[in-house]
């Protein structure tokens, strides 16, 4: 499991640094793993090395500055399969303002899988929490 949480990080590492390199590394060949699936929060599902590789390219150079608090991490594995979950708290800013903008809280799922290279993602799929928990408390009354 450490493995698997030293990849997930590699990856939140290589946006954080605009790294496409270290980012191209984190993602799985896709000998090793067919079908890769990328959805980042807004975006259309992307499919394939090539077309994720363009979006966090794009995402990269058009974004100055993003950081990722993870909470509520979870790793499971299974045989030469494991599934990361978390809460991405991220905070951004922006060329154009000065300060912060806070870019509020993501659930997500990072499918990784093992490769003669180690560890490598095979999907990626965030979407954005639009209701705090208090919200859906008060739904369920």
């Amino acid at each position: 499991m450490e493995r698997v949480a030293e990849a997930n990080a590699q990856f939140y590492g290589a946006i954080e640094n605009g790294d496409i390199d270290l980012m191209r590394r984190v993602w799985a060949e896709e000998d090793d793993a067919p079908d890769l699936v990328c959805v980042n929060p807004g975006w259309p599902l992307l499919r394939g090395r090539a077309e994720i590789m363009r979006a966090w390219s794009l995402i990269m150079a058009n974004v100055p500055y993003i950081q990722y608090v993870l909470t509520d991490t979870h790793i499971g594995v299974s045989g030469e399969v494991a599934m990361v979950t978390c809460e991405e708290n991220v905070l951004t800013a922006e060329d154009d303002s000065p300060g912060f903008v806070a870019g509020g809280q993501v659930v997500t799922t990072n499918m990784f899988v093992n490769t003669e290279h180690g560890w490598r993602l095979w999907s990626h799929h965030a979407s954005p929490v639009l209701m705090d928990e208090e919200d859906g408390e008060e739904d369920q009354e």
